[in-house]
């Protein structure tokens, strides 16, 4: 358990196949169901302070309270999705902890030594921010954090992922997210 944020509640993958990578957790993992979102509606998105036009693809499954983030950044827009990948990475870029008191967390994260790398928001409230690594306090090269707003509508949703995959029997591995 963290000191700054609590348990972490996702894992985010940066993928270049989506699909692919979905298929490979249901049937490999047999983790599902996941919901997807071909083209995720992120407004008011900043990348280290600017405003950046970043269209990605999501999906999401649990495994037990775990959540499984699929990304796949659809075009060539700034971010830290196309960082990770121009790195030569692929596989897990963030871990997420979640907040039902936003703007506290953030404020105490911000005051630990953390530096906001991008943000946005999905929905409403639906704020999320990703954490730089190489200013962090501990200054390790390696996953980004993010903290998401989980106090509206995206909370629901999420704890409506988690109870459809406690009792997923491998039927309809994808399902729309829309």
């Amino acid at each position: 358990m963290s000191r700054v944020f609590g348990s972490i509640c996702q894992n985010g993958y940066v993928v270049r196949d989506i699909r692919g990578a979905m298929k490979h957790w249901t049937e490999a993992l047999g983790v599902g169901p996941f919901y997807f979102v071909e083209t995720v509606p992120v407004v008011d998105f900043r990348y280290q302070g600017e405003p950046s036009d970043v269209e990605i693809s999501v999906a999401l499954a649990n495994s037990g309270d775990l959540q499984i983030e699929l990304i796949q950044q659809l075009n060539d827009a700034p971010s830290m999705f196309r960082d990770f990948l121009a790195a030569g990475h692929e596989g897990l870029q963030h871990i997420a902890y979640w907040s039902t008191d936003f703007e506290a967390d953030l404020e105490r994260a911000l005051e630990f030594g953390y530096e906001i790398g991008q943000e946005g928001r999905i929905g409403d409230p639906g704020r999320f921010v990703y954490f730089t690594t190489d200013s962090s306090p501990a200054a390790h090269p390696g996953t980004v954090v993010e903290l998401s707003d989980v106090s509206g509508p995206k909370g629901d949703f999420f704890r409506h992922i988690r109870s459809k995959a406690a009792s997923w029997d491998g039927r309809h591995p994808i399902r729309s997210a829309t």
